[in-house]
């Protein structure tokens, strides 16, 4: 006998029958057939080596042993069915970022994305190259400049703008913008982990004096409020009040650096490109958020 061969539809086959005590009636209260449900007993019957029921022309009735097994399973299955159909525990999706969780879009994209789903994001900040994706420590994560390795799925969602970021009595404080050029004038400090920007990314003749190197940009913008050297920043820092002693200066002739999503190619979260997707749909959707996004492509 292999208890593995049955499965709910035998026993609720014999349950109806067992109730009804007619394979007329018990197949209409399933939603069947009468040969189905008959196939479904004698398998039944034939998987535990017993007969359940006595037929005859005029009735059906329980054997013994089918008499024994519906009182156990009119306990059994009703709760055996409830411990497989309670509620299981909400998916989460772990989104990682680096240093300054864009606005706007993100948030609209997370939302629409929980809408969907009913599975729930979790912000994790990592400040690596890929936020935490090659250490399995994030799902998704977004991604300012280019993909440090290869082995990642990069979907581009847009190029970002950046500006200068200067001490609050620097000579280029007090401008209404500033040329990319200008910048090679003066010291620069750079988030050299994860920020986007590449010594290479200035034009020749026109590159930068990097004094110092950070892990992340919190580190970054200190050492600018403390007069070290100025730095680039998205221009979503426009909007937030990040540093009483840091200017933020719009940026002449700049080039926009990319922002996207990156995910595994392999163990892929399994609601990832649910996400991905979402976020693709709301920076194609919202033109006007915050983070002046341009369509790659």
């Amino acid at each position: 006998m292999r208890i593995s061969d049955v499965n709910f539809r035998h026993l609720h086959a014999f349950l109806a029958v067992a109730d009804t005590l007619s394979f007329t009636h018990a197949a209409t209260q399933l939603e069947s057939n009468q040969p189905a449900l008959t196939r479904s007993i004698r398998r039944l019957e034939e998987q535990l080596g017993v007969r359940l029921f006595h037929r005859t022309t005029r009735q059906v009735t329980l054997s013994p042993a089918g008499l024994k097994l519906r009182e156990q399973l009119q306990v059994l299955l009703p709760r055996f069915e409830e411990a497989l159909l309670l509620e299981a525990e909400r998916p989460v999706l772990r989104l990682g970022f680096s240093w300054l969780l864009p606005d706007g879009w993100v948030q609209e994209a997370i939302a629409e994305f929980e809408r969907e789903t009913g599975a729930r994001v979790e912000l994790r900040r990592r400040d690596a190259p890929s936020a935490g994706i090659d250490l399995g420590a994030v799902d998704v994560a977004i991604l300012r400049g280019r993909a440090p390795h290869d082995g990642l799925h990069v979907t581009p969602l847009g190029l970002e703008q950046y500006v200068a970021a200067t001490p609050h009595d620097h000579p280029l404080a007090g401008r209404s913008r500033v040329s990319w050029t200008e910048l090679a004038q003066y010291p620069v400090v750079v988030n050299s982990v994860s920020g986007p920007v590449r010594e290479e990314d200035w034009p020749e003749g026109f590159r930068p004096r990097v004094v110092l190197r950070y892990d992340n940009f919190d580190e970054c913008l200190e050492s600018v409020a403390a007069g070290r050297g100025i730095s680039i920043a998205p221009d979503l820092v426009l909007r937030r009040d990040l540093h009483p002693c840091v200017r933020f200066t719009p940026l002449h002739q700049a080039p926009a650096f990319p922002i996207s999503l990156i995910r595994p190619v392999q163990g892929v979260h399994p609601l990832a490109d649910a996400f991905i997707s979402a976020a693709e749909r709301t920076t194609a959707v919202l033109p006007s958020l915050a983070v002046p996004l341009t369509r790659v492509g």
